[in-house]
Order: structure tokens, then C-alpha cells, then sequence
């Protein structure tokens, strides 16, 4: 059979309902299952709640989906109250007809004392609810409650089916929160076989500092993330972070930025570095570290480029303080919106929550120049392993966004921080180190370029000198003893200066000598050749007297010759 009879029709997508939760819709391809009921899990704390409510209230602000909450724990002024730190209005959205909430309240005594159990009382309430605005987005929060009392396995599993058999005849896309349980994910171990996408929530502590993780369990007839997700919830909800793409396939540019020190940028072909790039400026404490890194973000920002400033160790009153005293004026770009700092201490969150919150800020500021000042600290809430995985991550992020990335490290003389300082070196696409030179009882500073990527670079070692009007680099003097630097190399100059002034002192002094000669010498040849003069002059008046006496002579002998003659 030829191709061209070939049957080349496209199978039908899985239709999704997008979230509007930030990151997760890009994890599931699209949202979750439309028309289907999806499960929610995960221990108390862990936001199930907050989850399904954003859900819900993102659906009927941004989609135009009404929906129905309905609860089985809190009631509907608790759960107000609960969200509006979100900037959630749900009784707004429930006066515009938007949003349904119901209280369920489920007597567990009352079901014992009759036997009986059925849902439906539940179907004709949540049916009515659905009615009534039309809802297309429903949650039940959370399953126990609505099954706490019921002991049979058998009836238990019926009566679930029918529950998620109802709503998938109504057609509306549900999220049913549960309890986990003990070795399973819901505490009947039931929901999640029933349920055709299932998201678990997990809250962890370690050392004392919480992460929040979201993993997709299952999830029938689509392509999804399999990782575990860390995820946010702060005053605009909550933000999924999705894992980003291992397969290095991001664009890049040829387009170069100044380092805001024109002397490094000649350094760099004179052009500096690549936008999109990735640079790591470390060094011993003191040598200079976020001086650069705010050179850099002044240049940016003075180009009209936005830039965020992650600052670990020092708030943004004290950098911009401290960067006055060079003459950069950081407040200035502040002010005018095109700088914004993000201060705190590592240990505030844990390194999935901070990759979270630079993706959030990235996302929110739209930076062209980030800086993380520095980056070591970050070891004193993960491992070496931990920080260096999450700094692939932010790599891969920020050049995706074509963002040029400045870490700053700190290097001290111990095995842990050595190991740091090579794992992130080997990541970055340009490494500047900066180093103590002690010489002569001082302390002075040289910056060497380790490498740049995709361009020539110097590969001298510069003095690197900070001034109260800037960042300055100065070669190095070459003398007779080694490299000298500091005082020594000014001493060294003004040696130099004094030899130079004495040499031409010494230059003029030879020539003044030389002229008196030449004007001693020039006179005796004149007197020479005066008298050279008046001795040729003496001798030619002699030789010209001889010639007119011999002339005189053989005329008068001629005379007397013809005399005779005539005589005869």
C-alpha cells in the first residue's frame, strides 16, 4: 500500500483546564484534567487548601469559570479570612455569582445511630450549588470528613466511585482534597486509584528550615513533570517552579556589556562580556567582590537596563552606603525603579524557596542583569551537592531569558570552600579572581581574568585599585626583584621620574659642554684659516714678484737685443 493512502489524522489532545497557578500549568502541560476529578494530597499544613481556593478564584477572575467550594472542615467567613492575605475576595466573587461556597456539616454520630449511609443528600446539595452559578470548576475539601464514620471497605469504595462517576457526568473539572495516610498516599488508600490526576503536597523540615514540594503522583492520558517541584505560597499565592529543560538547547547572544571598569573591559577584546552570560567574581574577603558586581549593575542601569541585586550578607541601605564611597550611586537607579534589591539572610528559606523566589522575581521585575552577593552563603543551608544543583538550575533559567547573571564567592583557605568555589567555577561562562598581594608590610589587591568563554582575553595579572571616584586596574611593574605593587610601584615611579630628570639634566649639561668646544673649536679654525689667508697671500706676493722680475729681465734683454741690431 502506497503512503499517500495512508490515514494521517491526528489523534484528539486530553482537554485541560489551566490553573492559573504560576509554574503548574507549564508542568502539566496545560492544566489539569477538564471534566475530570483530580486528588489533592499531602500531610495538614501543606496548603491543600490554599490550593484548591486559588484554584477556584483564578478560575473565575481569569478563565470566567464560576465555581463551588465546598467544605467539609471550615466555614465559608474562615476561609475568607484565610485567603484575603492572598488578595483574594471571596465574598465579592460570591456576590458577583461567581463563586458558591457551602458548608458541610457532617455529624458523625447522627450516621451511626441510623446505620445508614448514603451520598445522596450530597449529589441533590452540590448539584443545586453547581446549578446555581453555573459552576464549571467544583472542590471538596477535604474527603475524610465526608467518610470519617464509615467503616465498611466495601461500601466505602462504592460509594467513592459514585461520588467521581457523578461529577464526571456533570462535566465540571474537580480537585478533592485528602489526608495522607500511612504508607499511602490518602489515609483510605483508595482516592488515588479513582482519581484520573493525583498531586501530592509535601512540607518538609530540614536543619530546621521548611521547603514546600509538589509532585505529580499520576496522571491518566497526559505527558507531565515527574520531579518533585518546590513551590511558594506567599502574598500573591502560590508559585510552582518548574525544573527547567536539561537539554541546553537555550539561545545565546554576541552582543556585549561593559563590566562598568572600562580598564577590565579592555581586558575582555575591549567589549566586555556577553549579555546572557554567566559570571563569577570570587575572592578572598575584602578584595572587592561586590564593589565589581555593583560597577556592573551601575553600567546596566545607566544603559536604562533593569536589574535585581540578591544580597545575602548586607541590607540595601548598607550597599548603597558603602558603594557611595567609590562614587556609584545606587539609590539613584532605585529610585527611578531600575534597580530593586531582595535582602535576607540564606537561612530565611531553603535553596528550593530561594530558587523560587528569584524565579518569581525575574518574572515580576524583568531584569536584564541579576547579582546573588554571594553565593557561599547558600552552603550553610544545603550541601555542596544541593547548591551547586540549584545553581545549574538558575543558570539554565536566567540564560533562557537571555538574563547576564554576576555571582559573587568568597574563597577562604579550607577544603569545603575551595571544592565550592571550583563546582560553580566550572559553570559560569566568565571567572574573575580576585587575590591578596602582600608585599612590604601592605596589603594590595590583583585581579586575574581565569577564564571567558567564546573570547580572547588578557591573561595578566592587574593591580586592582579602589578609588573614592571608582574601580580602577593598573599594570603591574615588572622590576629587577619581581612583581611590585602598592607604594613599591609608586616608589618604584618616582624613582623612575627622578632618573629621568637627572638623565636629562646630564643630556643638557653635555650638550652645553659640547657647544662651548664647537664654539672654542670654530674660533681657532677661523683664526687657522686667517692665517692660513696672509701666509698664501704672503707667498703668492712673493712668487708673484719673481715672475715680474723674470718678466722685466727678458724684456730688457729683448731691448737690448734689438738695440744692438739697429746699431750695426
Amino acid at each position: 500500500m502506497s503512503s499517500s493512502n495512508v490515514s494521517t489524522h491526528k489523534l484528539p489532545l486530553l482537554p485541560k483546564t489551566p490553573t492559573g497557578i504560576i509554574g503548574l500549568d507549564e508542568i502539566t502541560n496545560g492544566g489539569l484534567p477538564k471534566g475530570r476529578p483530580t486528588l489533592i494530597c499531602g500531610e495538614a499544613g501543606c496548603g491543600k487548601t490554599l490550593f484548591s481556593l486559588e484554584f477556584i478564584a483564578r478560575g473565575a477572575l481569569e478563565f470566567n469559570e464560576p465555581g463551588v467550594f465546598m467544605a467539609f472542615e471550615e466555614k465559608a467567613e474562615e476561609l475568607a479570612a484565610n485567603v484575603a492575605s492572598l488578595g483574594f475576595d471571596l465574598q465579592q466573587l460570591q456576590e458577583d455569582q461567581l463563586l458558591k461556597i457551602d458548608h458541610v456539616h457532617i455529624d458523625r454520630s447522627e450516621i451511626e445511630e441510623t446505620g445508614e449511609y448514603d451520598l445522596d443528600g450530597l449529589f441533590i446539595r452540590l448539584g443545586y450549588a453547581i446549578d446555581t452559578v453555573g459552576a464549571k470548576r467544583v472542590v471538596l475539601d477535604t474527603i475524610e470528613n465526608l467518610f470519617s464514620s464509615l467503616m465498611n471497605e466495601s461500601i466505602l469504595r462504592s460509594e467513592l466511585r459514585r461520588l467521581f462517576s457523578w461529577l464526571k457526568d456533570k462535566g465540571v473539572t474537580t480537585i478533592i482534597t485528602a489526608e495522607k495516610g500511612n504508607g499511602k498516599l490518602t489515609r483510605h488508600g483508595l482516592e488515588e486509584y479513582v482519581s484520573d490526576c493525583v498531586i501530592l503536597l509535601d512540607h518538609r523540615i530540614d536543619n530546621q528550615i521548611s521547603t514546600r514540594l509538589l509532585r505529580i503522583v499520576k496522571y491518566r492520558g497526559s505527558m507531565h513533570g515527574t520531579n518533585e517541584y518546590p513551590f511558594l505560597i506567599d502574598v500573591d499565592g502560590i508559585s510552582v517552579l518548574p525544573i527547567t529543560s536539561l537539554t541546553l538547547d537555550h539561545p545565546v547572544s554576541s552582543e556585549r556589556v561593559s563590566s562598568g571598569v572600562p580598564a577590565l573591559d579592555q581586558m575582555l577584546e575591549g567589549k566586555g562580556f556577553f549579555r546572557g552570560s554567566s559570571i563569577l567574581i570570587s575572592g578572598t574577603a575584602g578584595t572587592g567582590k561586590t564593589s565589581l558586581a555593583a560597577s556592573f549593575v551601575h553600567a546596566a542601569c545607566q544603559r536604562g537596563e533593569r536589574a535585581l541585586f540578591l544580597a545575602f550578607e548586607e541590607s540595601p541601605q548598607q550597599i548603597c552606603r558603602n558603594m557611595q564611597s567609590i562614587g556609584v550611586d545606587l539609590k539613584e537607579h532605585v529610585d527611578k525603579g531600575l534597580l530593586r534589591f531582595q535582602a535576607s539572610r540564606p537561612t530565611l528559606n531553603g535553596l528550593e524557596m530561594h530558587l523560587v523566589t528569584i524565579h518569581k522575581l525575574v518574572n515580576q521585575f524583568k531584569p536584564q542583569v541579576v547579582v546573588l552577593d554571594p553565593i557561599t552563603n547558600l552552603v550553610t543551608i544545603g550541601t555542596l551537592r544541593e547548591v551547586r544543583s540549584m545553581l545549574i538550575r538558575l543558570i539554565d533559567f536566567l540564560q533562557a531569558e537571555q538574563i547576564t547573571v554576576v555571582f559573587t564567592a568568597l574563597s577562604l583557605i579550607t577544603v569545603v570552600n575551595e571544592q565550592t568555589d571550583e563546582g560553580v567555577s566550572s559553570l559560569v561562562d566568565a571567572w574573575l579572581l580576585l587575590r591578596d598581594i602582600e608585599a612590604n608590610g601592605e596589603r594590595n589587591r590583583g585581579l586575574y581574568v581565569m577564564k571567558s568563554r567564546g573570547m580572547k582575553h588578557s591573561n595578566q595579572v592587574r593591580e586592582f585599585v579602589i578609588t573614592d571616584e571608582g574601580l580602577n586596574l593598573i599594570d603591574v611593574y615588572l622590576g629587577a626583584d619581581g612583581v611590585l605593587v602598592g607604594s613599591a610601584r609608586e616608589a618604584q615611579q618616582l624613582q623612575e621620574v627622578t632618573g629621568v630628570a637627572l638623565h636629562d639634566y646630564a643630556v643638557s649639561r653635555k650638550d652645553r659642554e659640547i657647544e662651548r668646544k664647537r664654539l672654542v673649536l670654530e674660533s681657532k679654525i677661523a683664526s687657522l684659516k686667517e692665517e692660513f689667508e696672509s701666509v698664501r697671500e704672503e707667498l703668492n706676493k712673493t712668487f708673484t714678484e719673481e715672475e715680474l722680475r723674470k718678466e722685466i729681465l727678458e724684456q730688457n734683454r729683448e731691448q737690448l737685443t734689438r738695440n744692438r741690431h739697429s746699431g750695426q
